[in-house]
């Protein structure tokens, strides 16, 4: 596939690093979610269940913007320390919208914007990309 859209996303549950696989430099875009620790413990104080109702709500929002910013690849490699990659795929696999869109879930731990770089780079550089199905 000549000219495959290929994009790296470094993310948790606070924070995505989208790094679309180019010529150097890789530049990173970082999509944020709405549910902060703040908003947290704002909401944890009126009512537990208010809390999870809104954590829910903020998640089910960032993933559907991280949906968004994925739709136009042709590949996609979700990387990082949390089940956040995992769940987002879980949303993206139901989504009739990326039945052709190769998604690879990787856990990986915390690291710097060079090291997501390097690894965004490396992942797509090898000969070979796997789809988990």
């Amino acid at each position: 596939m000549a000219n495959a859209k290929n994009l790296g996303i470094w993310m948790d549950h606070a924070n995505a690093h989208l790094m679309e696989f180019t010529t150097d430099p890789i530049e990173t875009k970082t999509i944020a979610s709405k549910f902060t620790h703040e908003a947290k413990e704002t909401t944890l104080s009126k009512s537990e269940r208010l809390m999870h109702n809104k954590e829910q709500h903020e998640q089910s929002e960032y993933y559907k913007v991280l949906g968004n910013a994925i739709r136009n690849y042709d590949e996609v490699v979700l990387f990082g320390p949390t089940e956040a990659k995992v769940e987002l795929y879980n949303v993206l696999k139901a989504d009739h919208r990326f039945a052709k869109t190769k998604i690879e879930v990787i856990p990986t731990d915390k690291m710097s914007e060079n090291q997501q770089h390097a690894f965004v780079r490396e992942h797509f550089s090898k000969p070979h990309f796997q789809t988990i199905k």
